[in-house]
């Protein structure tokens, strides 16, 4: 149970946080945290205190080093603000909860026979990763289900396997552009500014609108380059001169 005023001692702390008493301590030692507020011989920690390990959990989780993590913390703002941040840049493009099933789960789910080389290309393209117990992670359910049901449609799983690399690749692409249009002049902007503390609201503001935004933009953008495709495609396919069915103008 939490103290009165919100304040937490060690254990309650690393409980909540999902944390070793023994890592608060070694995180406090490098100075992720700041000192808490002593009555006598003991420490009570606070919602700041919350932020920044739950904020330091996230990022060790994510594949930062702890040397990464203490450069990054040093120049964040509090803790409330900076995991506010953090969840903003993260949350909107994590996918959806990963899934776990066998490989037969996996087949009946795509409706075509259980076969141990589709599973091997499945990992190797990282859809699907292998269990200690033999069973597949599946870390972007939406990807998966995406491409089961264009196999439903008729198109060759092979084909959709040769396809995906180029896919990511393009995909990669954009997201640089993107976010190096958000670094470039917002970010850059801030940054150039020394990351003045009370700066951070209008950064996690400007994120929270910006990223639905080009995601919007690009679906858009998307729709009309594949409608262009397809009409070219078509006259192609049917042996027409596109410009024959533009209207006449006499």
């Amino acid at each position: 149970m939490e103290t009165r005023d919100e304040e937490l001692t060690v254990d309650q702390l690393a409980a909540k946080v999902g944390m070793t008493v023994r890592n608060v301590r070694a995180y406090a030692g490098r100075g992720l945290i700041p000192p808490p507020r002593l009555v006598g011989r003991t420490g009570y920690y606070g919602a700041d205190h919350v932020a920044r390990l739950t904020l330091v959990r996230e990022l060790l989780g994510k594949g930062y080093t702890l040397a990464a993590v203490e450069r990054m913390m040093s120049e964040l703002p509090d803790g409330a603000l900076a995991l506010g941040v953090f969840e903003t840049l993260v949350n909107p493009w994590t996918p959806a909860e990963p899934e776990v099933l066998d490989e037969f789960q996996l087949a009946e789910r795509a409706g075509v026979p259980h076969d141990p080389a589709v599973i091997d290309r499945l990992v190797e393209l990282g859809i699907a990763e292998r269990q200690e117990d033999g069973r597949l992670r599946i870390p972007n359910p939406d990807l998966l289900r995406t491409g089961l049901e264009v196999i439903k449609l008729g198109v060759p799983m092979q084909a959709i396997f040769d396809m995906l690399p180029k896919l990511f690749t393009q995909a990669d692409a954009v997201a640089k552009i993107y976010v190096e249009l958000f670094r470039s002049t917002v970010w850059r902007e801030f940054a150039d500014a020394g990351l003045p503390a009370d700066g951070w609201p209008e950064i996690q503001r400007t994120l929270e609108n910006i990223i639905p935004l080009a995601g919007q933009a690009l679906v858009a953008a998307f729709r009309e380059a594949m409608a262009r495709e397809i009409e070219a495609v078509a006259y192609e396919e049917l042996g027409l001169d596109p410009k024959a069915a533009l209207p006449s103008t006499g």
